[in-house]
């Protein structure tokens, strides 16, 4: 009876054992999960302790930092261009996305990155290259080499500018940029997977339509993204538990959208504008002329009539 004893105290310490092992994993995985899993350790929901906005000069950057006050403890705003800090929670940082050692600097300490930097239209190849190209290489280095913060990209529709106007596409559809500026963002979209596949590092890859106050034009009923619906992705974006790295077209909730963002659907993002209550005001106020050519044929617009610009 002794032995048997023995055998039931040491089955019973055994099987304490298992079940302290078992909640420590569960423990572990919870922790995870709310986490994210990201690698920087920033407990996702809460609020960034440095949100670094790029190209913040910029239209887009401009209306972000104005309203994205609670997102994050401190706005780190960055350009090329000079700009100041016109609040307390803002930190002003001039920066040459060219410049590795200085982007190095400028990622340092940010647990969250708006990326709007960059030359934003078709331009000579020399410029999109040191800005968008390089550019792009620097951040995510520098990324990667300081704790691998989550990046919202801002990638284009010029990705996508020469499917046709029939065609419904998702982010699983094969890119045809409509000139150099939307190869840039190829190749942007390319750099964004490969340092989430190899380093684990999250990107929201967000394929901007036409982002302005109201549409104004007839292909903007379909690519319109409104400020307000601009403003809530992003918060969507930093505040999910896990991002991975999705493709999400970046348009509000027109009728007469081109993209299907239903892959995404786990992002919780819900835009609330529709383009179509600016259709009469577009109709009267743009009327289509019938000498649009090529351009009215596909997505990307007037940009696929645009030259090569030589340098």
């Amino acid at each position: 009876m002794k032995a048997g004893g023995e055998l039931v105290n040491n089955l019973l310490i055994y099987m304490m054992a298992i079940d302290w092992t078992v909640t420590k994993y569960i423990m572990s995985c919870s922790l995870d999960a709310l986490s994210g899993g990201v690698r920087s350790g920033v407990m996702r929901g809460s609020m960034l302790k440095r949100l670094l906005i790029t190209g913040a000069a910029g239209v887009l950057g401009r209306v972000s930092r104005q309203r994205l006050s609670h997102v994050a403890e401190k706005i780190r705003i960055s350009d090329v261009a000079p700009l100041h800090a016109s609040a307390a929670h803002e930190e002003a940082v001039q920066c040459d996305l060219a410049d590795r050692q200085a982007v190095e600097k400028l990622v340092a300490g940010c647990d969250g990155i708006l990326h709007f930097g960059g030359i934003s239209t078709e331009d000579k190849f020399s410029k999109i290259l040191s800005a968008n190209i390089q550019g792009i290489f620097n951040l995510y280095e520098a990324a990667r080499n300081n704790g691998s913060p989550r990046i919202f990209l801002a990638s284009s529709n010029h990705v996508i500018g020469f499917h046709k106007r029939t065609e419904h596409l998702d982010a699983q559809v094969l890119p045809r940029p409509d000139g150099y500026y939307g190869v840039s963002k190829c190749f942007a979209e390319g750099v964004a997977t490969l340092y989430y596949d190899k380093f684990g590092l999250e990107t929201a890859i967000v394929r901007i339509g036409s982002c302005a106050p109201e549409p104004v034009t007839h292909r903007m009923l379909s690519t319109w993204l409104s400020h307000d619906d601009l403003i809530s992705l992003i918060e969507c974006v930093f505040r999910a538990p896990k991002l991975h790295c999705p493709v999400i077209y970046g348009v509000s909730a027109n009728d007469a959208s081109w993209w299907d963002n239903s892959a995404v659907s786990y992002l919780g993002w819900k835009p609330k504008d529709n383009a179509a209550a600016f259709r009469a005001k577009v109709k009267a106020a743009a009327a289509p002329s019938g000498k649009e050519g090529i351009a009215a044929l596909y997505q990307g617009g007037e940009y696929v009539d645009y030259p090569i610009y030589d340098d």
